[in-house]
């Protein structure tokens, strides 16, 4: 299928590549139905989630890894239940970013990542109890050398 995004123009794209969210993300409850896309140049590790439903939705994300690799988030049951996943450790997860300039005071959220069964394409944004993760993590908070793609 051929979809209109906001980042990246009109692309092709596999219903299997689709992401289904069963409650939509925080504040966008009506929005179901994303693409996860790299920007190119970023070795996977910053991208975007790119709505179906609104062409002009789209979030950018990092793999929360590439920032901080000893983040270490954890589902309540219901929660891998719901993603058909038996721990968290068989998940993907990616935090939301809000980008600013200069670029160090970019945001990116910890607290509330996004949660990905590779296998079903069932996704959920999640809030973590433990962790001591928080929603606006500023760039500038991690060692130069952890990140090697800031959003």
């Amino acid at each position: 299928m051929q979809i209109r995004t906001k980042y990246f123009g009109e692309i092709d794209c596999a219903e299997t590549d689709v992401l289904h969210f069963r409650d939509g993300l925080f504040g966008f409850e009506e929005e179901k139905e994303f693409l996860l896309l790299p920007f190119a140049g970023s070795g996977g590790t910053l991208l975007c989630f790119q709505s179906l439903k609104t062409p002009e939705l789209a979030f950018v994300a990092l793999n929360p890894f590439s920032l901080k690799p000893d983040y270490a988030p954890e589902l309540q049951s219901a929660e891998l239940e719901a993603l058909g996943a038996e721990k968290s450790q068989d998940l993907s997860f990616y935090a939301l970013c809000v980008v600013r300039s200069p670029i160090s005071e970019s945001t990116v959220n910890l607290k509330c990542p996004i949660a990905v069964n590779e296998d079903t394409g069932a996704a959920m944004q999640t809030i973590l109890e433990d962790g001591g993760y928080e929603m606006r993590h500023r760039l500038s908070e991690f060692r130069a050398g952890e990140a090697r793609r800031p959003c």
